[in-house]
């Protein structure tokens, strides 16, 4: 069997070795074998709205005498659980990798690889199980409210979207602890954070292991200036709970607070002292950049995923396993995406994710790139709609207002307020810095 385009990378011979490295093979005559259903996993992440007979009559229908001899979905179940997730995980560890070409436009600031650290929430089936496992949101009460959540935290390239670093975890697990524990493969980069995740650990985990970091925090957090700097930032000093003043455990940050069309005060930290070599207003202009993960996670959970859907699988192991398939699904996507903008000269941004999406899953039910050959074709083919698309290959200004995508009650006085704005093209955004005052 083959996953179409996806094949391209995720190889049969990539597939055999991971398996041999984790131990796992066919023990049981008649049962399905572990390398078929490495691409069956992959194939239930790419045609997630599809029952299991659908996805495996996808991976076979064009293959002639294999139509009538599809298992049931007990089989496919049991075949899975001997599985498991290290083999999924593996892979996608093999795969993950930033994929921006030198130069490439919202990628590197002053030679470093830009990434981002964010996590989102996947719902899975409403067991006892998985509430034990993974956990999930509570009313007031103390009472278990909605489903049960599994909670995913990546390092994104935020030119491409490409996943560097992933950690599956639980509702219950936090952001802070995966972002820890991804620090040594974000090495000479610059990592971009929300106001969530500054805290000394995490801020020592990261420069220790040669990352630059540009954090948004809390008003609290490092408001005293130690000195101000030429430029009207200042230094302060970031402490641990509990700790004031010149702290041996807390750490020397570089604060920058600005405004956006005059709105709220924005305050970042960072490592990057040298106000001549890094400018205020250009790590200001660049925090923008955070919101490209947001972009990625909103192509897994809309796209790939459908929206607001719950995962199909019922257990804990079950769930990691589908979870790290949709990782390296959309890291082949990825991939596939910057095939094309390389080969065009144009901004990755620019290409449509659901197009590349929906002809890599018709390239599974043709079985379509079964060779180099095939797979050259289809590339070219899918250049072609590219190309179609383009006005020019120039990246997008582009932004949607936020808004509370699941309201607590459909009757709320305030539902005006939830409704979701569009994406539309905006002018440039005025960044006002706001310089520091030694009191």
């Amino acid at each position: 069997m083959r996953l179409g385009v996806v094949t391209r990378w995720v190889t049969p011979e990539l597939v055999d070795e991971v398996l041999a490295e984790c131990r796992k093979r066919d023990r049981r005559p008649g049962a399905l074998p572990v390398g078929f259903m490495v691409y069956f996993t992959f194939a239930l992440a790419l045609f997630h709205q599809d029952s299991y007979d659908d996805v495996a009559e996808n991976l076979v229908g064009a293959v002639s005498g294999m139509h009538g001899h599809v298992p049931n979905k007990a089989s496919f179940t049991r075949a899975r659980e001997r599985l498991g997730p290290e083999v999924l995980e593996t892979l996608f560890r093999r795969l993950a990798g930033p994929l921006a070409p030198t130069g490439l436009a919202g990628s590197f600031y002053r030679g470093m690889r830009i990434a981002a650290v964010d996590g989102f929430l996947l719902d899975v089936p409403d067991n006892e199980a998985n509430r034990r496992a993974f956990g999930g949101p509570k009313d007031s009460s103390g009472k278990p409210g909605g489903f049960p959540q599994v909670r995913v935290v990546r390092l994104t390239e935020t030119g491409t979207h490409a996943s560097i670093d992933a950690r599956v975890g639980g509702y219950n697990s936090g952001e802070r602890e995966p972002a820890i524990a991804m620090a040594a493969s974000a090495a000479g980069m610059l990592v971009i954070m929300d106001r969530g995740f500054p805290g000394v650990e995490l801020w020592k985990a990261y420069t220790s292991a040669g990352a630059h970091l540009l954090l948004r925090a809390r008003s609290c957090v490092a408001r005293r200036p130690v000195r101000v700097l030429p430029d009207g930032t200042y230094l302060a000093r970031m402490n641990l709970a509990g700790q004031k003043g010149t702290h041996p455990g807390g750490v020397l940050v570089r604060v920058v607070e600005y405004r956006v069309d005059g709105g709220e005060v924005i305050r970042l930290l960072t490592d990057l002292f040298d106000t001549d070599t890094h400018p205020a207003a250009g790590l200001a202009q660049l925090y923008h950049e955070r919101w490209e993960a947001e972009s990625s996670y909103r192509q897994i959970k809309t796209f790939q995923r459908g929206q607001q859907e719950v995962l199909r699988s019922a257990g804990p192991e079950l769930v990691r396993q589908e979870e790290w398939a949709h990782l390296v699904v959309h890291h082949c996507l990825t991939a596939v995406i910057m095939r094309l903008a390389d080969s065009h000269k144009i901004d990755p941004d620019r290409i449509s994710f659901v197009k590349v999406l929906k002809h890599t899953r018709r390239s599974v039910i043709r079985q379509f790139a079964g060779t180099p050959a095939t797979i050259r074709k289809f590339m070219t083919m899918l250049a072609a709609k590219v190309r179609r698309k383009l006005d020019n290959g120039t990246r997008r200004l582009r932004e949607a207002d936020r808004y509370l995508k699941r309201p607590n009650s459909q009757y709320s006085y305030r539902l005006k307020d939830h409704q979701r704005a569009p994406v539309r093209w905006v002018p440039a955004k005025v960044i006002t810095l706001r310089p520091a005052m030694i009191q």
